[in-house]
């Protein structure tokens, strides 16, 4: 009984914890249009966008020719998911729906978190962190994806195969997600998570391509966008503009995007670093020895932070994301991303003053328009090199022990000689 009376007190904070601060997003979401708030522009995207491609959905074809839609296909049953509900509006439906998802990530975070050796802080970190975004994630779908996600990540201790199965669904739905799988400690657990993810991905996309008219369709809109003005490449445009640069900002293919000379060169040196991020992370990945129980959940947000920081586009919405990895790594008292899990808190609330409160004179290139967007790059920036330096230093074998004996991989039985030395 004591025992019980000790466990519960912190997740029944947490609920309280949930249940007021959801529904202080859901008051801001109904005075979204409030000055103070950057007006009705983060709602927009649901009750305009979203229902717009919800209609086309609905006719049993993806958008084509819509500079827009730049999702892969199975983000469109996200969008369809509230015609399931055909009681409520669009809008009442998807955000109660993206509640439930926010809900479940809680309490697998929670699950998780009370497991022998495990640690509420990541249930924590969810619920008080999301908010620090307003009421931005409701209006979005990145809860959801981030649900797939963390659900991979979570399964990975009992069952590979789920945790390939859920990444490849997050995958179908936002790319991401597929590389929650990068850190699975190598043998038959990788065999496994990484063949039924294949297999998963590809039934996913034929089911999709045999219900709907053009499901690639995104690709092309996809591979035509430019720089976004909140991306590192874009953050440093938007600077120059006070030397004299002569470029302009311009709305296209859903963002604000930067127009002008030495833009595509800028966008190619983003695409070069995505590619070098890949490399690192591939020859970590070669390199590591010592994989801890946490080395899947940090590895995950560690190559999500690479991803992100070195994108020609940084969409407020990526810190859900970034929150939700960063949640699962401190359901783990083994994981080396503490001090990132900091950093990506900080970048959150900085985010939040970027878009929606101040995101007009970051439009306008004022002077602190471009600092607080600087601001929130260079903590995204920190975070992710301090958490490739620490993922790399975990998975190293101490130096006064040899390679061939270092720990074992977890769910790897250990050789008797290699632990005693005989």
């Amino acid at each position: 009984m004591n025992r019980l009376r000790v466990t519960s007190g912190p997740v029944l904070a947490l609920v309280a914890g949930w249940l007021a601060t959801r529904a202080l997003m859901l008051g801001l979401l109904a005075l979204g249009s409030a000055h103070v708030l950057g007006g009705g522009s983060v709602s927009r995207e649901v009750w305009r966008l979203y229902f717009h491609w919800y209609g086309v959905l609905a006719q049993g074809t993806f958008p084509t020719h819509d500079t827009l839609w730049q999702y892969p296909p199975g983000a469109g049953l996200v969008l369809l998911a509230p015609g399931l509900l055909p009681w409520l509006s669009y809008f009442e439906a998807f955000v109660l729906l993206t509640l439930v998802a926010d809900a479940a990530v809680a309490v697998a975070l929670a699950v998780a978190g009370r497991r022998t050796g495990r640690s509420l802080r990541g249930a924590a970190l969810w619920v008080g962190g999301l908010p620090l975004l307003l009421h931005m994630p409701l209006a979005r779908y990145d809860v959801q994806v981030t649900a797939l996600g963390v659900a991979a990540l979570l399964a990975l201790g009992r069952s590979p195969r789920a945790a390939g199965v859920f990444g490849a669904l997050g995958a179908v739905v936002k790319v991401w997600p597929a590389l929650v799988l990068l850190g699975v400690s190598r043998g038959r657990a990788t065999r496994s998570a990484w063949s039924w993810a294949t297999a998963a991905g590809c039934a996913s996309l034929a089911v999709l391509a045999l219900l709907f008219a053009n499901p690639f369709a995104f690709l092309r809109e996809q591979g035509g966008r430019g720089v976004q003005l909140e991306s590192l490449g874009g953050t440093a445009l938007n600077l120059a503009r006070h030397a004299g640069w002569s470029g302009t900002v311009r709305y296209q293919y859903g963002s604000m995007e930067l127009v002008g000379p030495q833009v595509h060169t800028v966008a190619t040196a983003s695409l070069a670093l995505t590619a070098a991020a890949f490399a690192l992370l591939v020859v970590w990945r070669l390199r590591a020895r010592h994989f801890s129980p946490a080395t899947p959940y940090d590895a995950a947000l560690t190559a999500v932070l690479l991803f992100t920081v070195t994108s020609r586009v940084i969409s407020p919405q990526y810190l859900i994301w970034l929150l939700g990895l960063a949640a699962v790594c401190l359901t783990s008292r083994h994981t080396r991303q503490r001090p990132v899990a900091v950093l990506i808190l900080l970048a959150t609330g900085v985010s939040t003053l970027v878009f929606p409160v101040n995101y007009g004179a970051v439009i306008d290139g004022t002077w602190p328009g471009c600092l607080l967007i600087l601001a929130r790059n260079l903590l995204l920036l920190a975070a992710a090199v301090l958490s490739f330096v620490r993922l790399w230093q975990s998975t190293r074998p101490p130096a006064n022990v040899p390679a061939s004996r270092a720990l074992p991989e977890p769910g790897r039985v250990p050789d008797r000689a290699a632990l005693t030395g005989s």
